[in-house]
């Protein structure tokens, strides 16, 4: 019987996904002190962070760097590890790995060559975030960190618009002042859990309108990570059907126009008109994320 293509085609070597501490070093599990116990190796955001949390719980497991800058590289050493038969338990700085974080690039690698995955649940910022908000956790989106290109970052905003979930993000200190401005004037004066230092000794959790957080933090200098979490929009100023499509990527709502029989330029149009942007500026949101890849 042919091998189905769902099912890992090696199960000597396995890579684990173990979420970590996102503040306070008792937030974790005993089954990820296990599983970085029993790991062959630990693959680390950050290995002067991780040493900190391994220490705290007496763990010698040996530890290698696996980060933005270096991925394309270590995914190849890591996978051959595993192939070898040996289990690599991977860690982020804090939190779960493959959240707004290469790990995501790591376990695709993974799936696409066969080896087992598995994941250790535990602590997430935004999930903490969310809950203590105070706003709608029935429905909403997380979008991470806005990108730092201008024109990929305007045509989230605008997509954004019309979202009527809760609307998570993150943000780093440098950047909130910038991002509350922007995010005031893309989505007009919503309330805004603006949520800091999560799980430490000074947490904080400040409720307040749009406008008042960018007043705060002009005064305030930002410090700390933080979590944004944001009202969606009350009202449905759009059809649902239309709402649908703000959803999608900008390739994708190209494709779903240019499935109806419009033509490329006729599609471009179309996508434009949708989300309140100029021809160019969905062209060059096209082209750039190409480029980008």
């Amino acid at each position: 019987m042919a091998e189905s293509n769902n099912e890992p085609s090696y199960f000597e070597g396995e890579l684990i996904l173990c979420a970590t501490p996102i503040g306070n070093l008792k937030d974790i599990s005993e089954r990820a002190l296990e599983a970085l116990r029993n790991a062959d190796l630990i693959a680390s955001e950050d290995t002067r962070v991780s040493r900190k949390l391994l220490s705290a719980y007496d763990i010698h497991t040996p530890l290698t760097s696996y980060h933005e800058h270096n991925k394309n590289k270590m995914q190849g050493v890591l996978l051959n590890k595993i192939l070898e038969g040996s289990k690599i338990v991977l860690i982020t700085d804090a939190g779960t790995p493959a959240i707004s974080d290469p790990g995501e690039d790591l376990v695709k690698a993974c799936i696409e060559a066969g080896i087992r995955v598995s994941s250790l649940p535990g602590a997430t910022a935004f999930v903490t975030a969310l809950t203590l908000s105070g706003l709608s956790a029935r429905r909403f989106v997380f979008e991470g960190f806005l990108p730092k290109e201008n024109k990929e970052r305007s045509a989230i905003l605008q997509s954004l618009t019309y979202e009527t979930r809760t609307i998570i993000l993150y943000e780093a200190p440098h950047r909130l002042k910038a991002t509350l401005n922007l995010l005031y004037e893309a989505l007009g004066d919503r309330r805004i859990a603006v949520c800091r230092e999560l799980t430490k000794i000074h947490e904080e959790v400040l409720r307040l309108n749009l406008s008042e957080a960018a007043a705060f933090y002009e005064s305030n200098e930002p410090r700390g990570e933080f979590v944004l979490v944001i009202e969606g929009r009350m009202d449905s100023p759009i059809p649902e059907e239309k709402a649908q499509l703000l959803d999608l990527s900008l390739e994708q709502h190209l494709e779903y126009y240019m499935s109806l029989g419009q033509d490329k330029k006729e599609a471009m149009r179309s996508v434009a008109k949708d989300r309140g942007l100029s021809r160019r500026d969905v062209y060059n949101n096209l082209i750039g994320g190409k480029d980008g890849k």
